[in-house]
């Protein structure tokens, strides 16, 4: 049963292994801390293993705005993204939340479909030769 809630202080480094099992480094950890200290990062397990993790702000045009939405390479594809967006959209601070990703990332534009997210808009210049796309969902 995947169960999603907000993360605490005792989640940090298994949420950290997971990041550096996806991108190869520990360069996000203090980002990581400091959305688990503001109580915007949510994490999903599987029983009580931890299988990924969405952070989020509030400073996107005074929206609520998804910045990382990590799965474990093992767990991906099983809905655990979709139930990280589904607590976030029940729980959002805001009515209005944002989030991106590349127009390369393919399974992540399906994930944000399926999810009910529209497109809003694209940002050149972010990754050279791959936009940014901008979706949408109100709360």
């Amino acid at each position: 049963m995947k169960i999603a809630s907000i993360a605490n202080m005792t989640d940090l480094d298994k949420i950290i292994y997971i990041d550096r099992e996806v991108i190869g480094n520990n360069s996000r950890g203090e980002m990581i801390k400091k959305a688990i200290e503001l109580e915007h990062c949510i994490i999903v397990k599987e029983e009580d293993a931890i299988t990924g993790f969405l952070i989020y702000d509030t400073n996107f045009f005074g929206c609520s705005f998804i910045l990382l939405i990590i799965i474990s390479p093992s767990k991906r594809r099983k809905g655990y993204a979709s139930k990280l967006i589904e607590y976030m959209m029940d729980h959002s601070p805001t009515q209005k939340v944002f989030s991106s990703t590349n127009r390369s990332n393919v399974n992540m534009q399906k994930v944000f479909k399926k999810n009910g997210f529209t497109e809003s808009g694209i940002v050149e210049n972010l990754d050279e030769g791959d936009p940014e796309i901008i979706y949408f969902r109100l709360k």
